[in-house]
């Protein structure tokens, strides 16, 4: 089988994967995928495209992820996966996409404003 190539996106995190055929060994930025993302929360958002597939230790993914946090990485990774699994077998499409991992999650911190102490958030006023 071929390696796959695919592109996941949430916040300000970027995770690009190769995944081909194989025992189910997961590696991000190097280290082994439960190293990297330490809480079960965290692996389990990593193995949820494979579930809803029925696809656990089928494939293995190679993982480069940058930017954001930890549970923003996670989520890019699932989309990446899902998307990846999809260009594999199409007809993993309709699982996939009524789960949600094929829908990019655009929510964005919104940029703070000149004149106020964060985004929306006014100075304490001060009658006195």
């Amino acid at each position: 089988m071929e390696r796959i190539n695919t592109i996941g996106r949430r916040k300000t995190a970027i995770s690009r994967i190769y995944m081909s055929a194989g025992s189910g060994a997961i590696s991000v930025n190097g280290k082994d995928y439960k190293q990297y993302f330490p809480t079960e929360v965290l692996q389990i958002i990593l193995n949820q495209p494979f579930a809803t597939v029925n696809g656990v230790g089928g494939y293995d993914v190679k993982v480069n992820v940058r930017g954001g946090g930890v549970a923003g990485q996670a989520e890019a990774t699932r989309m990446a996966i899902a998307r990846a699994l999809v260009e594999l077998n199409a007809e993993f499409r309709p699982a996939l996409k009524k789960e949600g991992f094929l829908t990019r999650d655009s929510r964005m911190v919104e940029r703070k404003k000149p004149g106020r102490k964060k985004a929306r958030r006014r100075f304490q006023f001060s009658k006195r």
